[in-house]
């Protein structure tokens, strides 16, 4: 779910519609061997047709997925001037076999290049040259290649909008990662710096006064293991602070997150929630993940109901028929749980798989 199935959609739509400059690079050269009667242009124009949409194929790919770029960029290109000896004497003077290339190459500028008109410029000037035989081969070039061109500008440009906005959402993930390091470190530096410094001063003036001054020495070493101490339970509160999870906070992330995946998610919460709920937040998540990991659910609704003495959070799913049972992080959470007072419950009914979990207030 790294980019999500609307990312993979818009990426299918992006090739699908690039497809059909890919298909004018195959059948347009492909009418033109059917029309050849020489076995032996056939042949070779046969090899530089298999090798030019095989690579632009892969080009094609590589660019809109990047990953091997370069080298598909390369093979094409190689490719594409193997065309010319190859493909461009093919049903000579009764069919434009090249100026289908050529139309191709320029229907396909917009993916090939992001500065695109440079290369259909190019691939015009190119088309006009060895598309002249006769002259008009050189308007299907140009005009059949303009038209897959501007077909080609929006989707193109969508999916560039796509993989920009989905790199920014990963960049500032890990910003706000980094940002949240950056705050423990802060925190802790303020937190243990300057006792830290005290311990170190105290225990050295105490190892000097040991040979002259025993009594005085052990209070010194007696107060450093009092700021020790100290130190150490407000580390302790420090990480235990780091490590809660607010309940509101979680159940947000679980929203985007399930309807991110295409499940249908509902979250009801009280306006106000007590500290006690913070230890559901482990529970929220646990269940979260099992929606996602190991159902194939449709819809999922979260509840978080505050009573006299309880907080009792309830996540259902019809995603029970695929559901393998009560795993290890369940049992692992029953037992959390149990140690701050707490229960959890889960089961299947129906076709509904339903979590309860409460801890006292």
């Amino acid at each position: 779910m790294v980019r999500g199935q609307a990312v993979r959609r818009a990426r299918v739509l992006t090739l699908l519609s690039l497809g059909v400059a890919w298909s004018t690079s195959l059948i347009g050269p492909g009418i033109g061997l059917l029309l050849e009667t020489r076995s032996t242009r056939v042949v070779f124009g046969a090899v530089g047709l298999l090798l030019f949409t095989v690579t632009h194929a892969g080009v094609l790919y590589a660019t809109v997925s990047r990953r091997g770029r370069t080298g598909w960029t390369v093979a094409f290109a190689v490719a594409t001037a193997l065309t010319v000896p190859l493909l461009a004497p093919i049903a000579l003077g009764r069919w434009e076999t090249w100026a289908w290339v050529g139309a191709s190459l320029v229907g396909t500028a917009p993916v090939l290049a992001r500065r695109w008109w440079a290369v259909a410029v190019g691939a015009v000037g190119a088309s006009v040259v060895l598309a002249s035989y006769p002259p008009h081969g050189a308007l299907i070039a140009v005009g059949v290649g303009s038209g897959l061109a501007l077909a080609h500008v929006l989707p193109v440009w969508l999916w560039d909008l796509v993989v920009q906005a989905q790199d920014g959402r990963e960049a500032r993930a890990r910003l706000a990662v980094i940002e949240e390091r950056l705050r423990f470190a802060r925190d802790v530096h303020d937190l243990l710096g300057h006792r830290l410094t005290v311990i170190a001063l105290k225990a050295e003036l105490a190892e000097r006064l040991a040979p002259v001054d025993a009594s005085r020495a052990a209070g010194e070493a007696g107060e450093a293991r009092a700021l020790a101490a100290s130190a150490l339970v407000d580390l302790r509160d420090a990480v235990d602070g780091y490590r809660a999870v607010d309940l509101a906070d979680q159940a947000s992330a679980i929203e985007q997150v399930l309807t991110s995946a295409g499940v249908r998610c509902t979250v009801t919460l009280p306006d106000e929630l007590p500290p006690a709920a913070r230890e559901l937040s482990w529970a929220l998540r646990e269940a979260g993940t099992n929606v996602l990991r190991h159902s194939r659910a449709r819809w999922c609704t979260v509840e978080v109901v505050c009573g006299a003495d309880v907080v009792r959070l309830t996540v259902a799913n019809d995603g029970a028929p695929g559901t393998k049972g009560r795993g290890t992080g369940l049992d692992g959470l029953s037992d959390r749980l149990a140690g701050a007072g707490g229960t959890l419950v889960a089961g299947q009914e129906d076709g509904v798989f339903t979590l309860v979990a409460t801890v006292p207030t």
